[in-house]
């Protein structure tokens, strides 16, 4: 399999390679050639594997056998993906894709473990890996990555922008694992990270990579719980039009959704579940794109105005001949959260957090009793939200062993100005030998 770059197509190389570079020239997102079509059948036969078996199966679509052997690929997925997912069913043709069991209690877990575990296989050269996070993919990202010989990680966050709980979860590691606090939003940490990779002195002086959607890798892996989350579908409820709500920041998690359904997965409609950073409802309602400033809300993980995916997402669209407008995009305010959570814990004793809360809300008006199986994505734990929690439903929720354990540890962050010679400074002082 081999893929190329949307901003420069003849920009055309390998798994392998892609995974390596993270952006191609010109800032460009690789994109599979040929996304793989299974018939029915295939997909019926996939379907009955387990969750490992299966996801091998989905993710040696797109690598070369030249590349690595399918034992390898398992192995290493075995390693990445060593957590469950549920499927939980909350009311007759209603379910919540539960993906917060992973040791960062966020669906990030999935993909940036796959590509840890891949980058630690083909690559012994020392990597710095780069990442701007607006809350989950950080903790997700450090994990991951942490004390893997060779590797240093900086992970770039909005100052005073994201939870706590958040913040304690990566930024006590210490190690290989260095992280900044930007006095700006999500949007300036992306545009610094896009910098740094354009600047040609910081690519002579070191080796670097990206650990946010924008490389391949995560793409690919996240592609395996929608067939998971499928396979877990009662089989009575897989004969009816099948909806998933995604809650959408950096639009990877939609992207590996779509691309899932291009494969050959049954899922007749998707909705993106935005804040009211809504740069993308008002492109598909009203035809241009126009992002605004990042406006802090309680699902501050979605906190995006520029979308680093879209680009794919229209890529898809096109090579599918997919009609652009098939895709449902709705831009949730604070107060339907707030009252989306308190409503639905009312009616089913489920607790959401501020990003499930979004996405369930949207979904809302597709629900039909007897033509629709419904699934909203929880995408992080609800213990993350502790006090969001407390204070919307006056409920205590017990926090996992994990956050118990960072809780009183150091915040061994650095605070940075929203300056880019001061970041390029940085990694020269600390990095260069």
């Amino acid at each position: 399999m081999k893929f190329y770059n949307l901003n420069y197509q003849e920009e055309n190389i390998n798994f392998c390679q892609a995974l390596k570079k993270g952006l191609g020239k010109n800032q460009g997102l690789f994109f599979p050639v040929n996304i793989p079509k299974l018939n029915n059948k295939t997909i019926q036969n996939i379907l009955n594997l387990n969750f490992i078996d299966r996801s091998s199966y989905i993710i040696s679509l797109f690598l070369d056998e030249k590349e690595i052997s399918i034992n390898d690929l398992k192995s290493q997925i075995t390693k990445a993906f060593n957590f469950p997912l549920v499927l939980n069913l909350i009311d007759k043709n209603i379910a919540c894709l539960e993906l917060f069991y992973g040791p960062t209690l966020a669906f990030k877990d999935f993909g940036v473990r796959f590509m840890a575990q891949m980058l630690n296989f083909f690559d012994k050269k020392k990597i710095i890996i780069l990442t701007a996070t607006s809350g989950d993919t950080g903790a997700a990202v450090a994990h991951a990555f942490h004390k893997m010989n060779n590797i240093e990680v900086v992970i770039l966050y909005p100052y005073k922008k994201i939870s706590i709980l958040q913040e304690k979860l990566f930024c006590t590691l210490g190690n290989n694992i260095k992280t900044i606090a930007i006095k700006g939003n999500f949007d300036d940490c992306q545009k610094l990270i896009k910098k740094i990779f354009n600047d040609k002195e910081l690519q002579k002086l070191f080796y670097l990579n990206s650990a946010n959607s924008i490389n391949i890798s995560r793409l690919i892996a996240q592609i395996c719980y929608y067939f998971e989350a499928f396979a877990q579908i009662p089989l009575n409820e897989r004969k009816k039009k099948i909806i998933f709500s995604v809650p959408s920041g950096n639009f990877g998690n939609l992207t590996a959704g779509l691309i899932a359904k291009t494969i050959g997965l049954p899922i007749n409609k998707f909705i993106a579940a935005t804040n009211i950073n809504d740069t993308v409802p008002r492109f598909l309602n009203k035809g241009y794109w126009k992002p605004r400033k990042t406006i802090e809300t309680l699902s501050n993980a979605m906190d995006v105005s520029i979308p680093n995916n879209w680009p794919r997402i229209i890529e898809i669209f096109n090579k599918n001949n997919w009609n652009l407008n098939e895709l449902e995009s709705c831009a949730i305010t604070d107060i339907q959260t707030t009252k989306t959570t308190v409503d639905f814990f009312k009616k089913y004793k489920y607790i959401l957090e501020p990003h499930s809360s979004v996405s369930f809300c949207a979904l809302k008006k597709y629900i039909l009793n007897n033509e629709t199986f419904n699934v909203f994505l929880g995408t992080a734990h609800p213990a993350k939200f502790q006090n969001y929690v407390y204070n919307t439903l006056y409920h205590k929720i017990l926090l996992p062993k994990i956050l118990i354990n960072c809780i009183e540890k150091k915040n061994l962050s650095y605070i940075l100005s929203n300056n880019f010679n001061h970041l390029k400074n940085f990694l020269i002082k600390n990095y260069v030998i």
